[in-house]
C-alpha cells in the first residue's frame, strides 16, 4: 500500500459538496478515469466493505466505538473491511486496512473536530482498484463526501448510519433552537437523499429522520457491545483493581459511587447531574465523572458553588482499552443527557452490572427497565427517591446489578449487530445490482 500525499490536488471538499447530492466531483482527482472494469459478480469472494468516518481511534466517542465494533464483527462474518478516515494531522498515511486522509483542526466549531484536506490520488486509486461492494458512511461531513464520490464512481450502494442528533448541538452555532432545527432538517434531508439505505441506532432517531422528511429505506439497528470486555469484576485481580482505583480517587470502602462516562460538553447536561447530587445531599456518595471536554472548568466551578466539590471526582480522559475498569468502581450510573441517539455508555454500564438512573428519554426505553435495570426520572425529587431506594437497599442493588448485566447480554451483543448490518448490505446489493451476489455470512 502506498503512502504519502499529493500536494498538487485542489481542495477535495467544497462547500457545495457538503449539502448537494449532485455535483460532488471536484478538480484534481478524476475518479472516472480510475473506474475499474465492470464487475460481473464473484459470489465466492468476501463482501468488500468500505467504512468511512471522520472519527477514529485514538479519539474516544460513541461513533468510534460503534464503527470499531462493526468492523470487528464484519471481519468475523467473513467480510473484507477497510476504513477511510481523517488523520490527526495534515499528512495522509495508510496502515493495515485503514486510510488516514490529511486534515486540519475544526476545533473552533466543535472540540476535536477536523476537516479533510485534499486527498491523495494514491489512496483513491487503491480504494477504487480494491473495488468495495458497499460503502458505509458513518459521518455527514468530510468523509461522507469521499464516500458519495467513491460509491458513484464504482456504481456501488451507499449506506449511511445517522449517529448524531444535531439539533441538540445547535447552541454551538445558533441562539435559536427553532432555526437550528430547521437547518439540521434541511441538511439531513440533502445528505441522506443520495443514500441507498439509512441505519438508525434507535426508533427515536428513525422517528426524528421521518420528521425531517427523510424518505430513504430506513433500518433500526442498535449498536452491539463486546460483552467479553464490559462485565462486572470477576477475578481477585479485577476486584483488587477496583479497590486500587477507588483508593486513587480517595474514595473509602464505605462510600457509594455514582459514575458518569461521557465527554464533558454542555449538551451532556452535567450541570443538572451536579444539581441533583447536591439536592440529594448524601454525604456518603461520591460522583465520578470519567471523560474530558471543553466544559470541564465550568463544571468544576459549578460543583464548587454547590458546595459538593469534595464529593465530585474528575477522572479525566482514560485509555479506551481501560474504560471498563471505571464502570466497575460504581454502584450506579447516572446521566441527565438528552442528546443521545442510543447511549453506548448506558449499555456499557449495564453490561458492567451498574443499574441506571437517567433523565427520561425515548432512546432509553429498551435499556432502562423500571425496577429491574434502573429508573428514568423527571424531577429532582424523583431522582433523590430512586437514589435512596437503590443505595440504601444492598440486596436490591445486587439484584438489579445482576439484572442489568443479564439484560445487556440478552439484547446488546455485538455479533447480532454485525449480522443485522450485513443483512442491510445484502438488501441494497440485491436492489442496486442483481449481478452482485453477497456471500453467505460465516458464523461468528
Amino acid at each position: 500500500m502506498e503512502r504519502g500525499s499529493d500536494r498538487r490536488l485542489t481542495p477535495f471538499i467544497r462547500s457545495e459538496d457538503a449539502v448537494s447530492v449532485h455535483g460532488c466531483e471536484s478538480s484534481g482527482v478524476n475518479l472516472t478515469r480510475m473506474r475499474p472494469a465492470e464487475r460481473t459478480g464473484t459470489p465466492q469472494r468476501p463482501v468488500r466493505v468500505l467504512l468511512t468516518t471522520d472519527w477514529w481511534e485514538p479519539v474516544v466517542n460513541g461513533v468510534v466505538a460503534s464503527v470499531a465494533t462493526l468492523r470487528r464483527e464484519l471481519l468475523a462474518l467473513g467480510c473484507d473491511v477497510r476504513v477511510l478516515t481523517l488523520s490527526q494531522g495534515m499528512r495522509t498515511r495508510s496502515e493495515e486496512g485503514v486510510y488516514r486522509i490529511g486534515s486540519v483542526s475544526a476545533g473552533l466549531f466543535y472540540d476535536r473536530a477536523r476537516i479533510g484536506m485534499p486527498g491523495s490520488r494514491r489512496v483513491l486509486r487503491e480504494i477504487v482498484r480494491w473495488g468495495p461492494d458497499v460503502i458505509h458512511s458513518q459521518c455527514e461531513f468530510s468523509t461522507h463526501v469521499w464516500a458519495r464520490r467513491i460509491a458513484r464512481t464504482l456504481g456501488a450502494p451507499l449506506v449511511h448510519t445517522y449517529h448524531t442528533i444535531y439539533e441538540d448541538y445547535t447552541h454551538y452555532y445558533s441562539p435559536s433552537r427553532t432555526v437550528g432545527r430547521k437547518v439540521v432538517a434541511t441538511f439531513s434531508r440533502r445528505v441522506l437523499a443520495g443514500t441507498d439505505a439509512v441505519i438508525a441506532p434507535t426508533a427515536k432517531v428513525a422517528r426524528l429522520l421521518d420528521g425531517y422528511g427523510v424518505h430513504r429505506p430506513l433500518h433500526v439497528v442498535p449498536t452491539g457491545l463486546d460483552l467479553q470486555r464490559f462485565r462486572p469484576a470477576r477475578s481477585a485481580a479485577e476486584r483488587a483493581d477496583v479497590a486500587a482505583l477507588r483508593e486513587r480517587l480517595c474514595i473509602t470502602a464505605e462510600q457509594k459511587v455514582l459514575v458518569s462516562v461521557c465527554r464533558l460538553a454542555k449538551e451532556k447536561n452535567l450541570d443538572e447531574v451536579l444539581d441533583l447530587v447536591a439536592a440529594a445531599d448524601r454525604e456518603d456518595t461520591v460522583l465520578v465523572l470519567v471523560g474530558e471536554g471543553p466544559y470541564r472548568e465550568e463544571l468544576e466551578a459549578h460543583a464548587e458553588a454547590l458546595g459538593i466539590a469534595d464529593r465530585v471526582r474528575f477522572a479525566g480522559v482514560v485509555d479506551p482499552a481501560e474504560v471498563q475498569r471505571w464502570y466497575r468502581i460504581g454502584d450506579a450510573f447516572v446521566s441527565a443527557s438528552r442528546s443521545e441517539t442510543q447511549g453506548l455508555t448506558f449499555i456499557e454500564a449495564l453490561a458492567s452490572g451498574l443499574p441506571l438512573l437517567c433523565r427520561r428519554d425515548p432512546s432509553l426505553a429498551s435499556v432502562v427497565i423500571a425496577g429491574r435495570t434502573g429508573w428514568q426520572y423527571e424531577t429532582s425529587a424523583e431522582f433523590s427517591a430512586r437514589l435512596e431506594t437503590l443505595l440504601d437497599d444492598p440486596a436490591l442493588r445486587r439484584t438489579m446489578s445482576a439484572e442489568a448485566a443479564e439484560h445487556a447480554r440478552a439484547t446488546c451483543g455485538a455479533s447480532e449487530f454485525g449480522r443485522a448490518v450485513l443483512a442491510v448490505y445484502q438488501q441494497v446489493l440485491r436492489r442496486r445490482s442483481p449481478q452482485i451476489i453477497a456471500t453467505k455470512a460465516v458464523a461468528a
